[in-house]
Formats: structure tokens, C-alpha cells, sequence
């Protein structure tokens, strides 16, 4: 399939895109508190089947599809959402902490910076290369402070997760969907049957019908409410708005919000669950938030520098005399 990116992608982000990008990593940053305790009723893979499940019945009936073709609907599907919430969930439901989960899952800004770079031939600013390498150094600090109390697997899974997310922000950028909204409802259609199949084979019916069976109860309500939060917020409004911002800004400028998520990920896994985080976690997350805010701004024009002639300004060439209906030859 043919990744290059699409022309017109030299933009530099809006004040009001760099706040939607801020709220969408809250948003996300919410979203792992909120799948922790979806996660404590259901089962990794049904838990994903039913998430997708909620939005494709409705899509298929009343969403018309997005123009664009098939295989790369399919590409963003399975990127983020078969892969990404496949191991996602996988890593949870194995003993990574929330907090942690939302740190390591960021390992998708730079997989996603490193694709662009080769499928979409997407060129990176000086800005943009020094504030993701602090970000990531920064991120890697603290997993390497946290990794201590996880074990080996669940972060590995995690990774899986992130590469998969990488996956599908390059394949959202290359489809260039006129309705990014549509676009969102529309890839979830493709999570559903994969992950069902993977909930039978893995879970067995007996654990998907306890599941399901007391999914009305009283004890079960955390657990809903989890679900209707990452249905409705995070994969609606969320992903709603991060595919306009992938379909308006080049990857690499997008992507780099995503490591905002940590931060308030942790800070959501400390308030709910008690998971504290000490002042190294605390310093790094500051330095991650500054990294990425920074690496977004356009770069300012200096002007020429003191001393330095200023630059002559081009003499207006005459157009030459068009002949009746040569315009529409301009055109």
C-alpha cells in the first residue's frame, strides 16, 4: 500500500489545535483509570469486542462511510484499534499498573515520528527532533524508575500497544478522511469480529458469559461506567478530534501531544487508586509537558540579523500579454 504523505502538510499548528491536542491527552490520561476498573469485570479481549461493539451497530446503520478506500480503513482499524487495545488491554489485565501503562503506551510519538519519517517522507524541524528526544528521555526516565515494581512482559505488551497506535496515526494521516468524525466511527467497525475471536479462543465462553451475565449488577457499575467513558469520551471525542488534528498537521506534529497523556495518567491512577507518585516522576512528567510544548511552537522569524544588509526585495516581473483564452491555459 502506498504510505506517502499527502501534499500541503507544511502548516504550523493553531493556538486552539494545540489546546484540542491538550484536552485530547486528558481525555486519554483519564482513559486508563477508567479502563482499570472496566478491566476488573470483564476480560481484556471481550472488554475491547465490546467497546467496538457499542459503536460499530450504530455506524453501520446510520454513518455513511468515509470516501476512502477500503485497505486503508482497514489500516487504521487494525492499527488502533485490533493492535493498540489488544496488547493494551493484554498488559493490564497482566499486572501493569495504570499510571505505568499510560507512560509506556507513549512509546507511540516517537514509533509514529520514526514511520512518518519513512512511509510519508515527512521531514523534522530542528525543534521538533530536540523536544522529542528530551520527551523520551524524560518518559524513559520514569519508566525506568517505575519498572522496577513491574515485571517484564506486561511492558513489552505495552510497547505492542504503542506500536500498533504508531500504525494507525500514520495509516489516519495517509487516508486524508474529509469527516475525521466519520473516519473514527467507522475504523471501529473493524475491531469487533478480531477481537470477539480472540475472546472465545483465549477467555472461553464461560468467562465471557460470567461476564456478561452479571454486567447489570450493582458490583458490575465501575465497571460500565469504565466502559461508557472509554466508548463515549475517550474513542468518540478523543479520536474524534486527533484524527482532524492527523488530517490537518503533519504526524510528527501531532504525535508528540501523546506524551502529555502520562502525566495525567498518573496523576488520575494517584486520586483513584493511590498509585503516588514520588518527586522524580513529578520533575521528569514537568520536563515531558515543557518538551512537547515547545517542540509545537512555530518557529518565529528573527529577521535579518544585526549588522547584516537587509535582504533586497524582488522587483514585481510583468506578466506578459495573454492572447483571448489563454487564461483558462494558466489554470
Amino acid at each position: 500500500m502506498d504510505l506517502r504523505r499527502p501534499s500541503g502538510d507544511d502548516r504550523t499548528m493553531t493556538a486552539r489545535d494545540r489546546l484540542l491536542a491538550v484536552v485530547v491527552a486528558v481525555v486519554w490520561g483519564l482513559n486508563f483509570p477508567a479502563t482499570a476498573l472496566a478491566l476488573e469485570h470483564f476480560p481484556p479481549f471481550l472488554l475491547a469486542a465490546l467497546r467496538f461493539t457499542i459503536l460499530a451497530v450504530p455506524t453501520l446503520l446510520f454513518v455513511p462511510r468515509p470516501r476512502i478506500p477500503f485497505g486503508r480503513l482497514l489500516l487504521v482499524g487494525t492499527g488502533l484499534g485490533v493492535l493498540q487495545f489488544s496488547f493494551l488491554y493484554l498488559s493490564m489485565a497482566s499486572g501493569m499498573p495504570s499510571g505505568l501503562a499510560s507512560l509506556v503506551l507513549q512509546a507511540s510519538a516517537p514509533f509514529t515520528v520514526v514511520l512518518a519519517g519513512v512511509f510519508l517522507r515527512e521531514r523534522l524541524t530542528g525543534r521538533q527532533v530536540l523536544g522529542v528526544t528530551v520527551a523520551v528521555a524524560a518518559l524513559g526516565l520514569i519508566a525506568l524508575h517505575r519498572s522496577q515494581t513491574a515485571a517484564l512482559l506486561p511492558v513489552v505488551l505495552a510497547l505492542c500497544g504503542a506500536l500498533g497506535w504508531a500504525i494507525g496515526n500514520v495509516a489516519t494521516r495517509r487516508a486524508g478522511a474529509a469527516n475525521p468524525l466519520h473516519l473514527t466511527l467507522w475504523w471501529s467497525v473493524v475491531p469487533p469480529v478480531p477481537m470477539a475471536v480472540l475472546s472465545l479462543v483465549v477467555e472461553g465462553p464461560e468467562r465471557i458469559g460470567a461476564a456478561l451475565g452479571t454486567a447489570f449488577t450493582a458490583r458490575a457499575l465501575p465497571a460500565d461506567l469504565g466502559l461508557l467513558y472509554i466508548v463515549v469520551v475517550a474513542t468518540l471525542l478523543g479520536y474524534g478530534i486527533w484524527s482532524r488534528l492527523l488530517a490537518t498537521y503533519p504526524s510528527s506534529t501531532v504525535a508528540p501531544f501523546s506524551m502529555l497523556v502520562p502525566v495525567v495518567g498518573v496523576l488520575a491512577s494517584w486520586a483513584a487508586f493511590g498509585e503516588v507518585p514520588d518527586l522524580v516522576e513529578v520533575l521528569a512528567g514537568a520536563v515531558v509537558v515543557a518538551a512537547v510544548l515547545w517542540s509545537s511552537r512555530p518557529a518565529r522569524d528573527r529577521g535579518p540579523r544585526r549588522g547584516s544588509a537587509p535582504r533586497p526585495t524582488p522587483e514585481p516581473v510583468p506578466e506578459p500579454a495573454l492572447s483571448p483564452g489563454a487564461g483558462d491555459a494558466r489554470r
